[in-house]
């Protein structure tokens, strides 16, 4: 019988690069990931059911009172959240299953969830995050700010994860999570090891 897939919590401040470092990581076929819903209006290249499930207000907290939601959080103003259904439908399917959730989605997913993997991602220093969100050009410098301020309230979340990777070199961080993923594959508390057989 195929073992349970892994489920996948990662964060990371707005701008680290999580992003680039799952694109990475999702070429391997091993993994599903977890489309979040929002209320925010699609960036521009964005695409609805592939980078979120845009949709309304009054619908987000439609699912939330069918219980369809698996955790979910407001950031900037706007709802994040993780649609169920399909995330369990996987994770018995074997695939290993990653969410990308704000800190406060991670924490709650702790207490529903606490054999995930959690890993946070934090940039080398505030001041590489808000050139790289200046880099993106995408924002005002005020929402630059807030995202700065956002962050700096993230990181004091850090050590309640698992697993910290500084996205400083993309091809080292990609290779630290495949390593930790590898590794959690490995453990004994999942894989059962049969005692008789060293008999």
């Amino acid at each position: 019988m195929k073992n349970r897939g892994l489920l996948i919590i990662v964060s990371a401040p707005s701008g680290c690069g999580k992003g680039t470092i799952l694109s990475e990581v999702l070429k391997d076929n091993a993994y599903y990931f977890s489309v979040s819903a929002t209320t925010r209006s699609p960036r521009e290249g964005e695409v609805d059911g592939v980078n979120y499930y845009f949709i309304s207000k009054d619908e987000f907290e439609d699912i939330i009172e069918k219980g369809g939601m698996l955790e979910y959080a407001t950031y900037c103003g706007n709802y994040y959240g993780t649609p169920k259904k399909q995330v369990e439908e996987m994770l018995e399917r074997g695939k290993n299953v990653l969410l990308e959730i704000e800190v406060q989605g991670a924490m709650q997913m702790k207490k529903l969830c606490p054999d995930g993997v959690f890993i946070f991602i934090k940039p080398p220093s505030i001041s590489e995050l808000k050139r790289r969100l200046k880099k993106r050009a995408t924002e005002s410098d005020e929402v630059i700010d807030a995202r700065v301020a956002q962050a700096k309230e993230e990181m004091k979340y850090a050590n309640k994860y698992d697993y910290v990777i500084v996205n400083d070199v993309l091809e080292k961080a990609v290779e630290d999570f495949k390593a930790i993923i590898r590794a959690e594959e490995l453990s004994t508390k999942r894989i059962k090891v049969d005692t008789k057989e060293a008999e």
